[in-house]
């Protein structure tokens, strides 16, 4: 099988685009900041992924970026980034600690001298100014020439991210089928008697088997904790009648994909089936919504209107729909208020969610592609499993 990834003309293309968007805003430096944690922007477009460190890449009018890492990830670094020109700083060492850690063979430079390559540039945007600690982005700004301005940029990387290449829906394609084979085999796992935690590691399991690079989260809550919204696993049992909101979230070459289907394990009462119905229902109507050039927010109304009719608006907690990417929900995550329109090449999740019912809390969520027709599913087996339940009332992998 050939791997799908992004290849390196596409992150040069992502850079020119970048400047294009820079120009326009008079922007001479767009500085890209990531960790271990935010990486989406650094990953976008260097590939860079830290561990434990901090990284950047610096994207001026000419040339190519130039990324920042720190010693200890310095040999993934370059095993992953798009960039050969990269340079060490010591304030993007380890994240999580205060302490200055001695790196004696580390071949230092710092933001000074770096910035100094550029000239007397005016005015710098940072990407991932609400991710980045008060000490770096001070040491960043007393490095700076005179008078250079700076200026947030995160809303550059987000315009650049919202429609999607054909490589970037092949990545999210392959994260959807290994977390379809994840998910299936929670849900051969979810027994009476077993834990949350034993439905976790199947799931674990299975997606890392199938070729994910990381599990961002499972979540897995059964019973009484359903209403606890995005439960971790625990150590419950799961017993009879008990229903469980199990959401998978599986990364591939830096894209996320993520699915959730509501389910019940051994005897299942109608109030429970007749709450799955609802969810099953409102996601029927969101997708009646998801076409290039209709409106965002008229899906989010829609939805909203169902859950009124039912009466149990009081239960909806947050919008049903979210761009996925880089991130696990990015924009767009339009609202009743959001102006904008779906366009074809976004790509999305429905979270068609109801929390605190008295007969259950769960969500429906999939990755889906919006084309000019309507949408196209990058989950095979969300749809699968709403048209066993449309059909029988149940979900056959459970039987």
């Amino acid at each position: 099988m050939v791997k799908v990834m992004i290849p390196p003309a596409e992150f040069a293309e992502r850079v020119e685009r970048l400047r294009s968007l820079m120009k326009s805003q008079g922007i001479d430096i767009c500085f890209i900041y990531g960790d271990e944690y935010r990486k989406e922007n650094l990953r976008y477009i260097s590939n860079y992924w830290p561990i434990f460190e901090r990284g950047a890449a610096i994207v001026s009018m000419e040339g190519e970026p130039i990324v920042l890492a720190a010693p200890e990830g310095e040999m993934v670094c370059r095993e992953m980034s798009a960039w050969p020109d990269i340079r060490m700083v010591p304030d993007f060492a380890c994240v999580t600690v205060p302490d200055e850690i001695e790196y004696p063979h580390a071949n230092y430079t710092n933001f000074k001298a770096v910035f100094q390559r550029f000239g007397q540039f005016r005015k710098m945007a940072i990407v991932g100014l609400d991710a980045m600690s008060h000490d770096v982005l001070l040491t960043i700004k007393n490095s700076l020439p005179d008078h250079a301005e700076v200026v947030d940029g995160n809303d550059l990387l987000f315009q650049l991210r919202m429609k999607k290449s054909t490589n970037e829906i092949a990545c999210l394609k392959e994260a959807a089928r290994i977390a379809d084979a994840g998910y299936e085999a929670l849900l051969k796992e979810a027994k009476i008697g077993r834990t949350e935690k034993q439905l976790s590691a199947a799931a674990h399991d299975a997606a890392f088997r199938e070729g994910a690079e990381l599990i961002p989260f499972c979540l897995v809550s059964s019973g009484q904790r359903v209403n606890s919204i995005i439960g971790r696993a625990t150590d419950k049992v799961i017993e009879d009648g008990d229903m469980v909101m199990a959401a998978l979230s599986v990364q591939y070459q830096g894209y996320v994909a993520t699915i959730n289907f509501p389910f019940v394990v051994g005897r299942m009462s109608n109030e429970q089936k007749a709450f799955i119905d609802l969810l099953i229902q409102a996601e029927d109507i969101a997708l009646a919504h998801l076409k290039a050039g209709e409106s965002q927010s008229e899906l989010v109304k829609a939805v909203k209107a169902y859950f009124e009719k039912q009466q149990v608006s009081q239960y909806d907690l947050y919008p049903p729909l979210h761009g996925c990417g880089v991130a696990e929900a990015e924009s767009p995550y339009p609202n009743e208020r959001t102006t904008g329109v779906f366009e074809a090449g976004m790509t999305v999740n429905t979270d068609i969610s109801l929390f605190g019912h008295p007969h259950g809390s769960n969500r429906i969520e999939e990755c889906l592609i919006v084309t000019e027709q309507g949408y196209e599913p990058m989950s095979k087996l969300v749809r699968q499993l709403s048209k066993e339940w449309k059909e029988r009332g149940s979900i056959q992998v459970l039987k």
